[in-house]
């Protein structure tokens, strides 16, 4: 499909409970689509709601209006109605996401947790390992680390581990939320070349990058997401 993603007309605001149901509107009329072997990026200062967008397109957020449809298994699928477990079965498959925090199973080394989509994707345990090494050591983490789980490592060391897992699948869309943000220069180079790659292969990226340099690298197109702030109602 040349435009895996169509995001037509979405809404998201969020209730104050503890403000007497105060309603929040955080983004309106959001609409935009992503091509095949594109990398765009969602800009806007913080505030604007570029997480928001991609929590709503990976199903974390609800949508109040709108449709978010992708192609799932020969089908137009629209996430923001779908039942829970087609949701699931299109981050298996379809919608990939490296995201800014780590959560991982505790005592599972960081060489498990970064094969694990491959392994529950029904690929071989030895050679999922043997992809999960490869990009491990692309993102120069160290050998030693390997078999240790990733929460005791610093923030950078983390970040990697999320990186390699998040780019270790064949998902045509990916969704990057800040990946770069706890890297240093060289291994902001390496992500830089991993998501060249991705595009190269015809996968669709969409992201958020704080790195001006990063974001100048990898953007085929910039989402101005000041545009999807929510209309003032007059008094």
């Amino acid at each position: 499909m040349a435009t895996p993603l169509v995001v037509s007309e979405v809404a998201k605001g969020f209730t104050m409970h503890l403000r007497g149901g105060l309603k929040l509107p955080v983004v309106d009329d959001v609409s935009f689509s992503l091509r095949a072997g594109e990398c765009a990026v969602l800009g806007g200062p913080s505030g604007a709601g570029k997480s928001s967008i991609l929590k709503m397109l990976y199903g974390n957020y609800s949508v109040d209006t709108g449709q978010i449809i992708v192609q799932h298994r020969g089908m137009l699928v629209d996430i923001a109605r779908a039942a829970p477990r087609v949701v699931l079965s299109v981050r298996r498959e379809t919608i990939g996401y490296v995201s800014q925090f780590l959560r991982t199973v505790p005592r599972v080394s960081a060489l498990d947790v970064v094969a694990e989509p491959l392994t529950t994707a029904g690929a071989d345990r030895e050679a999922a390992r043997d992809s999960a090494a490869a990009l491990l050591a692309r993102l120069n983490l160290p050998k030693t680390l390997w078999s240790l789980p990733p929460a005791t490592f610093s923030g950078g060391e983390q970040q990697r581990v999320n990186i390699a897992r998040g780019f270790i699948t064949s998902h045509p869309i990916l969704l990057l939320d800040e990946p770069t943000a706890s890297l240093d220069a060289v291994n902001r180079q390496v992500v830089i070349d991993l998501i060249a790659e991705k595009k190269q292969a015809g996968v669709a990226l969409l992201g958020i990058f704080h790195d001006q340099d990063v974001r100048e690298a990898v953007a085929d197109a910039v989402i101005d997401v000041t545009r999807f702030a929510p209309k003032k109602v007059a008094a």
